[in-house]
């Protein structure tokens, strides 16, 4: 039985990294849903916040304080970041941080809502881009294959209302 790490080991300044984290990846999701709404101003916070959350969550696994993260916290900011820029229509970067969030997926076996979510991202990505309609539908096959393996009822369907968002 592995012994459950008491949170008094934990140096105050990894918490602090922990719950800013959290707190600018909830922040980028507050923005995101805000949709046409957003302001200029608000747009370029969107863009620090979820890189910021990002950068957190890496001192975070580096410091090795808490076990329980990794590479999924890695595809998830990377996610973020991509599904960021495809809200901005910048198609480059978008494509950037889905390459980044998939392969985190597929290097570390990561699957089920994630993986999903990977391929959503590159789909979503290349939706940005007219001359790549064939690796838009490629993608968007994968993603919804991936999706039918989600074991949670809630995570599939919502994936898959996420996956008919996407202009095609």
């Amino acid at each position: 039985m592995t012994k459950k790490k008491n949170d008094s080991d934990i140096p105050e300044e990894f918490k602090w990294h922990r719950k800013m984290a959290a707190q600018l990846f909830n922040h980028t999701w507050d923005l995101i849903d805000k949709g046409d709404k957003r302001t200029p101003e608000e747009n370029d916070e969107m863009i620090h916040s979820a890189h910021a959350s990002r950068y957190h969550w890496i001192v975070v696994i580096n410091s090795g304080k808490y076990p329980e993260t990794g590479p999924v916290n890695h595809a998830r900011g990377d996610w973020q970041i991509s599904r960021v820029y495809s809200l901005l229509n910048m198609p480059h970067e978008a494509l950037f941080y889905a390459e980044k969030s998939l392969n985190m997926c597929l290097d570390n076996k990561i699957g089920d809502f994630d993986l999903a979510f990977g391929y959503e991202a590159m789909a979503r990505a290349f939706s940005l881009q007219p001359d790549k309609k064939d690796n838009l539908e490629e993608y968007l096959k994968l993603a919804k294959e991936a999706t039918e393996k989600i074991e949670k009822k809630d995570d599939k369907e919502y994936v898959l209302g996420e996956l008919d968002s996407i202009k095609t």
